[in-house]
């Protein structure tokens, strides 16, 4: 059983997963609570399932990019769980847990998460045959507007993307396509079968020296 956390925006998601099956999954928008949330919702979760943390195989937590706070906070709670009960630690990149979610279309997919600031983080992505969707590039933070402006090819858009965002998409004119607002959801079931692939190929971290990535220093230097 894997336990998956992921606290890199002001999006929470939880989930376990045996290998086959989804045993649980909950996500909700909060607005600056995950501190005060989060180790009880993880509580409840594994109650409700009739499992202890000390029975589960690995935890596979979002390590940004996103909310600088956001991230330590699912972070200090994956590292505690993974140290108390010596549990393999796995850190998977925000983006690609949407990307994960996303099926084949055609193009490019561009993935978003909220940077503040009226910015997002975001990340293009490739389909590749056999292994899905793949980072073409390093994600990058950027205003709406800039990033429209420089996308030419067909691109489809996914993750945390405002009304506003929407709108400017829309109107850009260029063959662009918004997936439905439920595929946008960062779904931690995903989460978790991304960070049970890389636990069943022995590719864990170390949870002493598991950082969050931030894409920028969070002193804005």
């Amino acid at each position: 059983m894997i336990l998956a956390i992921d606290t890199a925006t002001r999006w929470t998601g939880l989930a376990l997963f045996d290998g086959k099956t989804i045993i649980a999954e909950q996500g909700w928008r909060g607005t600056n609570t995950q501190t005060v949330e989060l180790t009880p919702a993880v509580g409840t979760l594994l109650a409700k399932s009739e499992i202890d943390a000390a029975d589960l195989k690995a935890i596979s937590v979002a390590i940004g990019p996103g909310s600088y706070t956001s991230l330590r906070v699912g972070l200090a709670v994956a590292k505690g769980l993974s140290l108390a009960h010596q549990i393999p630690l796995i850190g998977i990149p925000t983006l690609d847990i949407i990307a994960s979610s996303i099926g084949l279309r055609t193009g490019s997919l561009l993935v978003a998460v909220e940077a503040g600031r009226k910015r997002v983080v975001a990340g293009l992505y490739r389909w590749q045959e056999k292994k899905g969707w793949q980072p073409s590039e390093k994600p990058i933070i950027e205003t709406w507007e800039t990033l429209l402006f420089h996308l030419k090819n067909p691109t489809t858009f996914a993750g945390e993307i405002s009304p506003e965002a929407a709108k400017l998409i829309r109107a850009s004119k260029k063959p662009f396509y918004l997936v439905p607002a439920a595929a946008s959801v960062r779904r931690a079931g995903y989460l978790a079968e991304a960070g049970w692939q890389r636990w069943r190929q022995g590719l864990v971290d170390d949870a002493a020296s598991l950082a969050p990535d931030y894409l920028r220093d969070p002193s804005g230097k």
